[in-house]
């Protein structure tokens, strides 16, 4: 059985929600989306600030007033936006953008437990993609992409290997970083920072491979997270987290 859970994380500085050029040039209302976000992300749209209405929108961007409706109600529903009924629409306070399952570091979470963290760089290398994973980076089948293996400890115990396509054209610096002394998601957070993730978990087997670097029987049931992230830029990361499964819980929020 699969759990597929989306996740939104917003930052202060409101990033367009993994857009590409080319997605905005197809469909007009996300062409009011992209111009909203830059406004409240240039910093010209403080927070509780009021947005243009559904008429000024239709008449700025030539459009029907639907389609004006459709940006300004996707930007609602995804914590940019706030609209109150019979006083408009305006920019959402900070505060109110928050996940419900939170992605967060797993050497934080380590040390916020009190337990000792490092990591293992497995692997750290550019790789040719196949077609399943280029199209998820948003690549073409042959492209370059970079690949990292890391092996997370808690306690000097194994608690998560994690493998990760990365793509180049977003964090071009990736193969010069050290990871073991600073987390891939530590340090993709601070170059592309999260605007959207996508999570498939599911319960595995350990294969022989993984079953021998997390210490554990290749029998021994785990919990698999698959997590596919965007920054404003576009695709940025495909990763696979896998953990012992007595070691490794979800609860209301992600919990490495």
């Amino acid at each position: 059985m699969r759990l597929y859970i989306q996740v939104r994380v917003y930052s202060a500085h409101y990033p367009v929600l993994g857009m590409t050029m080319t997605q905005v040039k197809t469909a007009k209302y996300r062409v009011i989306k992209q111009h909203i976000c830059e406004k409240i992300e240039s910093g010209q749209w403080l927070e509780h600030s009021k947005v243009p209405s559904e008429n000024e929108l239709t008449e700025q961007f030539s459009v029907s007033r639907m389609t004006a409706r459709r940006a300004l109600q996707e930007l609602t529903e995804q914590g940019l936006l706030v609209r109150s009924q019979g006083s408009g629409t305006f920019v959402a306070n900070f505060k109110s953008q928050s996940s419900l399952l939170e992605i967060r570091n797993i050497a934080d979470e380590i040390q916020e437990r009190g337990h000792q963290y490092h990591a293992q760089q497995l692997i750290l290398k550019a790789v040719k993609v196949n077609e399943e994973v280029a199209i998820l980076l948003a690549l073409k089948a042959g492209d370059i992409a970079y690949y990292s293996s890391v092996l997370h400890f808690e306690n000097n115990a194994p608690i998560q290997l994690e493998q990760r396509f990365v793509n180049p054209k977003l964090v071009a610096n990736y193969l010069e970083q050290d990871f073991t002394q600073i987390t891939p998601h530590a340090y993709l957070s601070s170059e592309a920072p999260l605007t959207e993730a996508t999570h498939e978990v599911e319960a595995v087997l350990a294969s022989e491979d993984i079953g021998r670097l997390l210490a554990i029987s290749h029998i021994t049931p785990c919990l698999q997270v698959k997590r596919r992230t965007w920054s404003s830029q576009g695709v940025v990361s495909l990763a696979t987290l896998t953990s012992p499964g007595n070691k490794y819980r979800l609860g209301s929020h992600l919990i490495f």
